[in-house]
């Protein structure tokens, strides 16, 4: 009688690569380290692919070309802005249908704290610093798009409006309190 075989053991001995392979041809991804959803323990992080094809900013964090403070500068004006931003609202089905208006939702505190930093910002940019920051983490504009939007269109003027942005993106990061200020330090 033949000998039964055994199995192997079904403990994973390696890990696996769950990176997609096979990529739209206009994707445009850079590796990212987030927190693992599945871990047991809250600190453990894993390697995501993170598309920076409409995000400028990850875009620019992922070329080295501004640094992880600025970087977090710029989400937290972003998410700020999401916070504050009372637009267009789908219709809530769940609610009393009375005569077709909707009464405006009071406004939670976090919105009200998102405002009053999204204020701030603007007193500390200026205006013009303000409107290019808005352009560009809101609106997603590139340099070329701002500079025909305020009809220059030479690399010069790109070179200045990059050069602005990041400027912006320091003052973010001490705004946000990513940062300190160098130059308070040397006084």
């Amino acid at each position: 009688m033949a000998r039964a075989r055994r199995n192997k053991s079904y403990r994973l001995t390696e890990l696996h690569d769950r990176r997609s392979r096979v990529l739209p041809f206009n994707a445009e991804v850079t590796e990212a380290e987030v927190d693992n959803p599945l871990a047991l323990d809250s600190d453990e992080k894993i390697m995501a692919m993170r598309s920076i094809r409409n995000d400028p900013l990850g875009r620019l964090h992922s070329h080295r070309q501004i640094d992880e403070a600025q970087y977090r500068g710029g989400r937290a004006y972003q998410n700020d802005w999401e916070r504050a931003e009372r637009g267009p609202q789908a219709m809530d089905p769940t609610r009393k249908y009375v005569d077709g208006t909707r009464s405006r939702e009071p406004l939670t505190e976090r919105q009200r704290q998102a405002v009053l930093r999204l204020n701030r910002v603007e007193r500390e940019l200026g205006t013009d610093g303000a409107a290019l920051v808005h352009d560009v983490l809101v609106l997603g504009l590139t340099m070329d798009q701002i500079g025909q939007r305020r009809a220059v269109r030479t690399q010069r003027w790109n070179d200045y409006f990059a050069r602005r942005f990041r400027e912006c993106l320091d003052r973010l990061a001490l705004v946000y309190g990513f940062a300190t200020d160098v130059s308070a330090r040397h006084r």
